[in-house]
């Protein structure tokens, strides 16, 4: 029988258990931005109750998987496991996210476990616009890979690559924007102009593009001309570049003023945000995620934030160095949020480096702060690689670009 005291010293009670209850903070997506976020979250708040959903018990990584289609890496060095993420203290679970709940902010996994949470961190990346792009299908991307996410896709691109007779043709196709990794596609037609050069010199390779300017463009343009003349062309949108339709039967790309014929075909299609991200309710018609720049929350659902390549944010570019620095903000806005505190408004930096040969680098670096809903550049922060740089600058930016995804890739999954 509970006496006079015991029973007033139960609401107390009742509220300091209701007070010391960890928050719990579900994050979905392990790659670049959700691995950043489970991690960030611990050491801004170890009384957070963290826990990150991926569907793969590795993840493979695409910055730096170009090198791998021409054979300067292997698929392994790409791969990184969770064990360093358990080790602190957050919790994994390997499944996929298939239902968002909002009002009673539950998630369901594909096995038909459901998971709570206070504050709901999305990081599912992109998938595949298909349908965007008439004759390319999940099985035309068996004949003309698409190679942007890594792993099956950017093997098979290699393995084309290698059977390839010398004096073949190799037509990669770039999408408009908004798409992952902007320099992607010119990095990547570098580097197989490279292995081209070095392995089959009687080879041509055509860059057809949706576009008329891209990322690094005078940078990757001066070394065209320097390290591949009369290999690698380049065709905007102005002269014809854009690719309306494809045919994997045939290995056609089709534009609006007549087809091109590949031995060895890269279809970079348009993109979306991943699937989970149209079924939380947090893409717009878009296909992204608009979301609040200062605390990454959606502008659309309360409760959840949206980090790397999924979100709509301005001037900073999808990219895994942007993911990273967006999770880390996005990470502090929850624990104030969460402490009933009011976010503080982020400076953001990206890095990106592209290789145009293996001793040949170049960068970009942009600094970015809301201004007016979206995240823009801060004038006169950031830049590129000076233009007229000499050969020894261009081989110690190559040293830098390894060093960077090293030091990326550890902070996130080490």
């Amino acid at each position: 029988m509970l006496g006079r005291r015991s029973v007033l010293a139960m609401p107390f009670l009742a509220r300091a258990a209701f007070a010391q209850a960890a928050a719990r903070v579900l994050v979905i997506g392990g790659g670049f931005g959700g691995a950043s976020a489970a991690r960030a979250l611990r050491r801004t708040d170890p009384n957070v109750d963290v826990t990150l959903v991926e569907s793969s018990p590795v993840f493979t990584s695409c910055p730096f998987s170009n090198e791998v289609i021409v054979g300067l890496r292997e698929i392994g060095q790409q791969r990184f496991g969770y064990q360093g993420i358990t080790a602190a203290g957050i919790h994994m679970v390997q499944g996929t996210a298939v239902s968002v709940d909002p009002p009673t902010r539950r998630v369901t996994l594909n096995d038909g476990s459901v998971l709570g949470y206070d504050r709901l961190i999305l990081s599912p990346g992109i998938d595949i616009a298909y349908d965007a792009l008439p004759g390319y299908s999940e099985a035309a991307a068996e004949v003309l890979p698409h190679a942007w996410k890594a792993g099956d896709q950017t093997l098979l691109l290699r393995r084309q690559l290698e059977a390839m007779p010398d004096g073949g043709s190799v037509v990669i196709s770039a999408p408009a924007n908004p798409f992952r990794c902007p320099p992607g596609p010119y990095e990547r037609a570098s580097l197989i102009a490279y292995y081209l050069k070095t392995n089959k010199p009687k080879s041509k390779l055509l860059l057809l593009d949706a576009k008329d300017t891209f990322s690094k463009q005078k940078l990757f343009m001066s070394a065209w001309a320097k390290l591949y003349p009369g290999l690698l062309e380049w065709v905007s949108l102005s002269d014809g570049g854009k690719v309306v339709r494809v045919d994997a039967s045939t290995r056609s790309f089709e534009t609006e003023f007549g087809s091109h014929k590949a031995d060895v075909g890269n279809v970079i299609p348009p993109q979306r945000a991943g699937r989970i991200a149209v079924v939380a309710g947090v893409t717009d018609k878009t296909g992204w995620c608009p979301i609040d720049p200062v605390s990454f929350e959606s502008r659309l659902v309360p409760g959840i934030h949206v980090i790397g390549d999924a979100a709509v944010a301005g001037a900073m570019p999808k990219s895994a160095f942007a993911a990273n620095a967006q999770a880390k903000a996005c990470a502090l806005a929850v624990v104030r949020m969460l402490g009933g505190a009011a976010p503080v408004e982020p400076r953001l930096v990206n890095t990106c480096y592209s290789l145009v040969a293996p001793d040949y680098g170049i960068s970009v670096a942009g600094v970015y702060r809301p201004v007016n809903g979206l995240l823009t550049d801060i004038e006169g922060a950031g830049g590129t690689s000076p233009i007229d740089a000499p050969p020894e600058t261009r081989a110690l930016e190559a040293e830098y670009a390894n060093a960077w995804f090293k030091t990326l890739t550890s902070d996130v999954f080490a």
